[in-house]
Parts: C-alpha cells; structure tokens; sequence
C-alpha cells in the first residue's frame, strides 16, 4: 500500500554501519521486511532466541544479527554482524522510509463536488475530507468530520461514524467504526542512541477483516514492518489501544480500555476483560479468557482461562486472593 521508490546497494548499507565484511556480489537491497515474511531482495534482523526457526528458513537477501545467531543464517542470505542490530535496521529503514516516520497533512484531496462525482455509492455527513488515491465501496455510510487519508481502501457495506480519522487501512465489507476512532496512523516507535532519538519508520496497514466492530474512541496503530490486523467478526468495545504490528484473530471481544502492546498476536474465539493490559512480543492462544484489570506478561496456551497481576490460572487466583 505504501510505495517505495528506490533501492539500495548493499555496499552503501555496509558503509552506512561500518560494518567490516568483504562481499562476493554488490547486489541491491529493494525493501525492509519482518525475518518470516522477507523475500529475495529483502533485508531484515533477527535480535532474540525465539526468532531462530525463522532465521533458519528465511528467504531475505542480508540479514541483521548478533554475533552469536551467525551459524543459523542460511547460506542464501548474507550475515551482517553488528552490536545492536536493532539501531542499525532503523537506519536502513530510515533510507528506504524517512518520510514514514512523520504523518503529514496531504494536500491533495477531493473537493465536496468531486466527492459526490467519484463516489456515487455512498453516504457522508458534513466536513468530510476525502484524500486521493482512496478507493471506496458501495452502500458505505460516513459520519461528520470525518477523514480519510492516501492508501485506505473501504469494502461494500462499511459503516464510519463521525469524527473518525482513518489512514493506512483496509476495511473489508461489514465493518462497523463507531465514532471519535483514530485508525492507521504511526505507532509508539522509536529508540534513543548516544543522545539521539530515531524513530522507526511505519511503512505497514491496519486491516480490518469482514464484519468486525471498533468500538467508540479506538486507537488502532499501523504496522511498523507488518501489519495490524483485526480479525472477522471481532469485536472491541470503547476506547482500546491496539499498538503496531498485533494481530487479532476471529470472533474475539475485547471490553473496555483493554490495552495490547506491539507485535502481541492473540488467537481466535478470546475473550479480554476491561481494563487488560498485554506485554509486547506475546503469543495468546486459541479460546483465551483473561480476567478484567488482568497484567499479561508472558505466552497463554490455548484454552486457558488467567486473571491478575500477572495473570495466572484462573482458579490459583481465586484460591490465592479469597481463600478464608
């Protein structure tokens, strides 16, 4: 959805982190990408254990690394050792996606005549800014003051309610956005080096599939290197945080003032209580049920049922907490 328009020599990325490597090819580096989704071309990172069956089977051009995940690197793909490949992957990133790492205002958009000219199909309430390069379906209902940016695309049979912001998105058919929802803009990333910050680029989508709704007052980040996804028939309820790069799967609900950190994917048919909050970099499994005002801090397995701080067996924490 968002175009990158160059490539890059991997002589000049090597250069750029004076790394000390002598190379058999000067080949091209096209994009930055997530280690189990990178193609040939791709460059990508690999900064902890429980990537390793990913780095062994990646398909990327180079890769990022410590020192010590060498001997995992496939012989397709070009080992780049440095102290913090973290840093280092935000400034590549930074040379494909600078622009990325701040949201401006476009000054391309469709007047209120031409609004009605190219979208025939469709409802919208007063003050509402449309931006080019937006495709939108039949029989979509739009509130007041609304916006939608470049690069969203919206399904037959959406319904948007006033005072929503939407950017980066896909919205599959049957999706109900209740209002005030800020849906697609950058996520909470960037890192402080040597007195410096870098922000990271957030070149990914939020999708949202088929028959979700988003509750009133929602944030749902864009993906840093992946996307956001939103599952079909999921539904969340007023004011909750959803941070860069989760997914979340089918036919789950999520109450009120829940808050799921980056890169968390949770499974399908959860249930998450209000005022929940998920650690970062967590797998939650199928058929979860975690307790209201929960801390989640490490993997759930499938089927399971936790509540507190940290979450733990649903029946440990009542035994602990109310036994006499």
């Amino acid at each position: 959805m968002i175009v990158k328009i160059k490539k890059i020599k991997i002589s000049k990325i090597i250069k750029l982190l004076n790394i000390k490597i002598s190379l058999d090819k000067n080949f091209f580096i096209k994009n930055i990408s997530n280690i189990d989704q990178a193609v040939n071309g791709d460059i990508t990172l690999c900064t902890s254990s429980k990537y390793l069956e990913f780095l062994k089977k990646t398909k990327a051009s180079a890769c990022l690394i410590d020192k010590k995940f060498f001997k995992y690197v496939p012989k397709s793909c070009l080992p780049l050792i440095t102290t913090n490949p973290q840093i280092d992957f935000i400034k590549i990133s930074n040379l494909f996606y600078s622009e990325k790492t701040i949201d401006n205002i476009s000054k391309y958009f469709f007047k209120k005549s031409e609004l009605k000219k190219n979208f025939k199909n469709i409802s919208f309430g007063e003050n509402f800014i449309c931006e080019k390069n937006v495709k939108i379906g039949k029989n979509v209902n739009i509130g007041h003051n609304v916006i939608i940016k470049e690069n969203c695309i919206i399904k037959d049979n959406v319904n948007i309610g006033s005072n929503v912001i939407l950017s980066n998105s896909i919205i599959h058919k049957n999706v109900n956005i209740c209002d005030g929802c800020i849906i697609g803009k950058k996520g909470f990333g960037f890192k402080f080096f040597k007195g410096k910050l870098l922000r990271i680029p957030h070149i990914g989508k939020v999708i949202i599939k088929e028959g979700a709704e988003i509750g009133s007052n929602c944030n749902i980040d864009r993906g840093s290197i992946s996307d956001t996804i939103v599952g079909k028939y999921t539904f969340l309820d007023n004011q909750i945080q959803i941070a860069h790069n989760v997914k979340i799967g089918d036919y789950c609900i999520l109450a009120s003032q829940v808050g799921i950190s980056g890169s968390t994917i949770v499974g399908n048919f959860v249930t998450i209580g209000g005022q929940t909050g998920i650690s970062g970099h967590l797998k939650i499994g199928n058929n979860v049920k975690i307790g209201g005002k929960s801390g989640v801090v490490k993997n759930i397995d499938d089927n399971k049922t936790v509540m507190g701080y940290p979450a733990t067996d649903f029946r440990m924490f009542i035994k602990k907490n109310f036994a006499k």
